[in-house]
């Protein structure tokens, strides 16, 4: 293809607005444009880039038996109101009516749209497993759209469901869909982990993120630095060590604690450790049952591991409102697990329950309780790991300690179960010939998000660097003046050498000084230049490697040979 019939939109200065090293090259690189605050138009390179992703995940699905289809992006808000999350999914959601008032939203994800399908089409489970997976846009209000395509209010996504009548079934094609997705991301190009997640209001018993490694990530991974475990931060847990603390129990005492409201401010008051005070913090899980969540004092809580442990839906921080319904006109650092309202249930950190003589709120405006103990002057309803862990805990599986890195959410697999089916009332007659809720699964990869990921992790400050498997063409020809017959002729002769050894050849023929030419080729990252300059009359080219910017001269009848040996050397070296 000839650069003078696309359309590529460079840019010298490096927009404002742009944050992040992928925003900022995708834009000056001619990939991107912005519309609106969150949504993006793909201009042709970043159009060839995404479409190289798609075959690659087309081909790793269907290889496993999944089928694509196309389900409709706006979705009747009825089916959504039947699973119960139209009214819970949050101001994300993007809701709108046609002209007869009746209730739509534009699909965030299409797990009830899918299960419908599946409702009203199956009816035994002989038709079972399948696997039907989609690529289309998805709509989000996201209240704070940033980081270009990382998010975004329009984003394309690969969706894809499974469904089965035994839960054997449904492990077999998470396992086989979990290895393609390994497949999918590591012929990408991409350095990224695969790690325990949190299922949150998707529901179901097992969920996986696959993580992009990256310092502008949003998630943070907490691993092991000896063996493989890896989760996402809110899913994390650490060995824990039980030990009996054998210090004498004093008595309770209240104590005046002026203007402490922080546990720094308490330990400096006291002259305490911050890991023996009583750190308490009142959530309300499901909208309406307050939870009173406690640790250490030098501890923090993790909200997803309280949601968990109470099997709520939904778990918040206590509002201002909550707390003075509850305790009065307190500030939160005054709560504390002594004398609680009745509906208030108590959950402790599994190293509360060993803590001897502790400080915690009295409920009351500065004062705290002195000499507090577990057991003996509160009772929780429940000691588990609700902490979140800290690096340096000892892995869980005991073989090194966690260490934290950030990264990218490229993708995510869910065991649904039947929290759909059941919702929508989708079942199947079973092996027994009763009506059995069909088993699903759910698995998504964002599509549009994955450029920014890839960019993030190989882009340099002269542009884009794209792995050979996703470079929008496989090689950049850049006569020095195209108008030069002997440069014309050459370039117009090793364009049809590398097309007939099957390589995807975009030629710079612009009326270019060749400083722009080079500029506009660093930016735009394709894996190999060939410069067509003075030498061309000897058939002598200029052969660069762009990611590594090596540079050889070659002969025409060399060309090939010598890229072979340079790529097949690089990627040694990875």
């Amino acid at each position: 293809m000839k650069q003078s019939q696309i359309f590529v939109p460079t840019l010298r200065e490096t927009p404002s607005d742009a944050e992040v090293l992928s925003h900022q090259m995708m834009l000056r690189a001619g990939y991107i444009r912005q519309v609106s605050s969150g949504v993006y138009s793909y201009l042709p390179l970043a159009y060839r880039v995404i479409q190289k992703i798609e075959n690659i995940i087309r081909e790793e699905l269907n290889a496993i038996g999944g089928t694509e289809m196309l389900l409709p992006a706006l979705v009747p808000a009825d089916i959504w109101k039947e699973s119960g999350r139209y009214d819970t999914y949050g101001p994300e959601m993007m809701k709108l009516q046609d002209r007869h008032d009746r209730d739509f939203l534009l699909g965030p994800t299409h797990e009830e749209t899918f299960t419908k399908l599946i409702r009203d089409d199956i009816k035994s489970y002989k038709k079972l497993p399948l696997h039907l997976y989609q690529i289309q846009p998805k709509y989000r209000d996201e209240k704070r759209p940033r980081f270009g395509l990382l998010r975004g209010r329009e984003f394309i996504m690969k969706d894809s469901y499974t469904f089965h009548d035994t839960e054997v079934s449904l492990d077999e094609m998470y396992s086989e869909i979990w290895q393609a997705y390994n497949n999918i991301f590591t012929r990408i190009g991409l350095d990224f982990r695969s790690i325990i997640a949190d299922a949150g209001a998707m529901g179901g018993r097992e969920s996986i993120e696959f993580i992009a490694i990256s310092n502008v990530g949003e998630d943070t991974i907490a691993y092991s630095d000896e063996s493989g475990y890896a989760a996402n931060i809110e899913m994390a847990t650490s060995k824990f060590n039980e030990r009996t603390n054998t210090e004498v129990q004093l008595q309770k005492e209240i104590v005046d604690t002026p203007e402490t409201t922080t546990i720094e401010d308490l330990s400096t008051f006291l002259e305490v450790k911050p890991s023996n005070i009583l750190k308490s913090v009142l959530l309300v899980a499901d909208g309406k049952k307050p939870i009173l969540a406690i640790v250490r004092g030098d501890h923090d809580v993790n909200e997803i591991k309280v949601r968990m442990a109470v099997g709520a839906e939904i778990i918040e921080t206590a509002s201002d409102a909550h707390i003075e319904d509850l305790f009065g006109n307190i500030p939160a650092g005054y709560v504390g697990p002594i004398d609680l309202p009745e509906d208030v249930t108590i959950v402790a950190d599994l190293y509360v329950k060993n803590m001897v003589n502790s400080v915690t709120g009295a409920n009351e405006v500065e004062k705290h309780f002195i000499n507090v103990n577990a057991g003996r002057d509160f009772e929780p309803s429940q000691y588990t790991d609700i902490r979140m862990v800290q690096e340096g805990d000892v892995s869980p599986d005991g073989q090194g300690t966690l260490q934290f890195t950030t990264g990218i959410e490229i993708g995510h697999i869910f065991k649904l179960g039947t929290r759909f089916s059941e919702a929508m009332g989708a079942t199947v007659l079973g092996k027994d010939g009763r009506p059995t809720p069909v088993i699903m699964g759910s698995y998504g990869i964002g599509i549009s998000r994955l450029l920014s990921a890839i960019a993030e992790q190989n882009a340099d400050e002269k542009g884009l660097v794209w792995p050979a498997a996703v470079a929008p063409f496989d090689v950049h020809i850049t006569p020095i003046n195209y108008n030069d017959e002997h440069q014309q002729a050459l370039a117009d002769e090793i364009t049809d050498l590398f097309k007939a050894e099957g390589y995807e050849v975009l030629i710079d023929d612009r009326k270019e000084r060749p400083g722009v030419k080079f500029t506009d080729a660093e930016l735009m990252g394709i894996p190999i230049r060939v410069t067509v300059g003075k030498k061309a009359e000897d058939g002598i080219v200029e052969l660069n490697i762009r990611k590594t910017g090596e540079m050889v001269e070659t002969k025409k009848d060399d060309l090939i040979n010598t890229i072979s040996i340079l790529m097949s050397s690089q990627e040694e070296s990875n």
